[in-house]
């Protein structure tokens, strides 16, 4: 994967798989720390102590379809390549938390990605959970929690393109003005 975004996809996919019906993704650029830190955490089924431990290795995965799992393990490898670090926690009926931390100014580091788009998506793609994104840029922030929007105007209206223009205008004024990536 060449983008975090991608990783965040691939994560919160996991988190959905999960039966999270609340995830929570923080990403918070500090250029004074030369510092990037993503977290994202779910109230999913959570995972054992013994897959938590395994769960950077390629050949650990929970899916059925195949027989690795390369998202984490390459993202933790992205990590480290760039002066930073990795971290999940998880606990099994309650939910993962991962934090991941990247050098800011660290010439390999991948960029963000298209942000509004990744959240587009993800909000879109499963009505059903309840999403906060949090975007920080040294003093300047982003947030957006969906429950607003799902009161509302009820769930079913997010696969409306009025609503989805709106929701992507949102996320586009609010995160590129940040000037992250």
């Amino acid at each position: 994967m060449r983008e975090i975004a991608l990783h965040i996809l691939d994560i919160a996919a996991n988190s959905i798989s999960a039966g999270a019906r609340n995830i929570s993704i923080s990403i918070i650029g500090n250029r004074r720390d030369d510092a990037l830190d993503l977290s994202i955490s779910d109230d999913g089924k959570g995972m054992t102590p013994e897959m938590v431990q395994t769960v950077t290795d390629p050949f650990t995965t929970s899916r059925t379809e195949r027989n690795v799992g390369l998202g984490i393990p390459l993202l933790k490898a992205a990590a480290e390549a760039c002066n930073g670090w990795f971290n999940l926690t998880s606990e099994l009926g309650k939910g993962t938390n991962v934090q991941v931390h990247f050098q800011l100014g660290h010439i390999d580091r991948m960029p963000l990605g298209d942000l509004p788009s990744t959240f587009l998506a993800l909000i879109i793609g499963t009505p059903a959970v309840h999403w906060i994104f949090e975007v920080k840029h040294d003093s300047s922030a982003f947030y957006f929690d969906d429950t607003e929007i799902k009161q509302e105007l009820g769930e079913d209206c997010l696969a409306e393109p009025e609503v989805i223009r709106y929701i992507r205008e949102v996320f586009t004024e609010g995160i590129e003005t940040l000037a992250l990536n």
